[in-house]
């Protein structure tokens, strides 16, 4: 199989928040890279088309916009 991703991704198991509309939703993130990430939700989850994803103990805080999504996985990308 190809890659066809543009930057190599690495395998994380963090704790992350998604906000919008001054809500959050707590997701599990499994993989990153400087252009996107995949993250875990505990349960199905409607989304706006953009919104924020947040790893506080990284100090991290990225615009993004979801590409896939499966069941419970969504494969994000970050907006500059």
């Amino acid at each position: 199989m190809t890659e066809k991703r543009a930057a190599q991704r690495h395998r994380v198991f963090k704790g992350g928040t998604i906000t919008y509309e001054n809500r959050g939703v707590a997701c599990t993130v499994r993989n990153i890279s400087e252009g996107g990430a995949a993250i875990d939700l505990d349960s199905p989850v409607a989304l706006p088309q953009s919104f924020t994803l947040s790893i506080a103990r990284d100090n991290f805080r990225r615009s993004c916009r979801a590409v896939w999504r499966s069941e419970r996985r969504i494969g994000l990308a970050f907006v500059q």
